[in-house]
């Protein structure tokens, strides 16, 4: 992350600029961002960096006429979206102004806002839709093998298919997930949860911002999890999750700068529903066999 940060740096082509982070007004993966910063740091001197939450920016963040993001009297060249994925997050229209003027702004946002979008659930449940994922890889073959690794995602829209889809969560709610759209976890309803949360809002138009999905269950491992201060190191049945990072920076024609960027595995207890290391997991590494 921090070597695609540089690279967008270069690509803007202006010393004289800077990177923002846009943070929480409270961070907690304050270790972790502070990390990139002195990688970026470590990476090219002459780069500044910069943090602020939404709230800050709307008296420190200007456009000039040529649409360069000014923030205190520097250029930025890169924004980094740490926070704004969360409706509390914009507690005030003010808010949705200033994340509306950095959009707007030549500086190279990550994400941008077409792969924020992406990130949403309901982008997810069209793309499993036939025909749709096709328009963006070339050739059946290709989309056939992506197709394989889908979960079933429906759409709880007043259609024949969305009524069915709240008709099949009630009668067995343990084989899916309810999720809003919504970054991260901590927001997703599981198991007898469904049944009475769709039962409630079924004539409702608040059940169109949710989206069901099958539930995984992934083969399961005995492994221990080793936490700080503690001695009882009990070997239980635990699950993962591994997510492989990327780098992409480009535009509407062409891609400058792709590449993968590490991974990371998350693992939790199988009776476990939320797999974060703030709602019970752990992180893991690899073991190749």
């Amino acid at each position: 992350m921090s070597s695609g940060i540089v690279e967008a740096w270069k690509l803007y082509n202006d010393e004289r600029s800077g990177v923002l982070f846009v943070v929480e007004d409270v961070t907690y993966n304050i270790c972790e961002q502070r990390a990139h910063e002195f990688k970026i740091k470590k990476l090219n001197p002459k780069i500044k960096v910069f943090r602020r939450s939404l709230t800050q920016l709307i008296a420190a963040a200007t456009l000039d006429v040529n649409k360069e993001l000014i923030l205190d009297g520097n250029i930025i060249a890169v924004v980094y979206y740490r926070s704004g994925y969360e409706p509390s997050q914009y507690p005030t229209e003010a808010e949705w102004n200033v994340r509306l003027m950095m959009e707007r702004s030549k500086a190279i946002k990550c994400p941008s806002i077409q792969y924020h979008l992406a990130g949403t659930k309901k982008i997810q449940q069209v793309l499993t839709q036939p025909g749709v994922v096709e328009k963006f890889l070339n050739g059946e073959k290709i989309s056939s093998r992506v197709r394989k690794i889908y979960t079933g995602m429906y759409p709880l829209d007043f259609t024949v298919e969305g009524d069915r889809a709240i008709e099949m969560a009630i009668e067995n709610p343990e084989n899916f997930v309810l999720k809003p759209q919504r970054e991260g976890g901590g927001n997703n309803i599981f198991g007898k949860n469904i049944k009475t949360f769709l039962t409630s809002i079924k004539g409702k138009k608040e059940r169109t911002s949710w989206i069901l999905m099958d539930k995984i269950y992934p083969p399961s491992q005995k492994n221990y999890f080793i936490r700080p201060g503690s001695d009882d190191y009990e070997k239980i049945d635990a699950d993962y999750e591994v997510g492989i990072f990327g780098v992409i920076i480009g535009d509407s024609r062409n891609i400058y700068f792709n590449k993968e960027a590490g991974y990371m595995v998350r693992s939790k207890p199988v009776t476990a529903n939320e797999g974060g290391r703030l709602s019970g997991g752990a992180l893991s590494s690899i073991y190749l066999v």
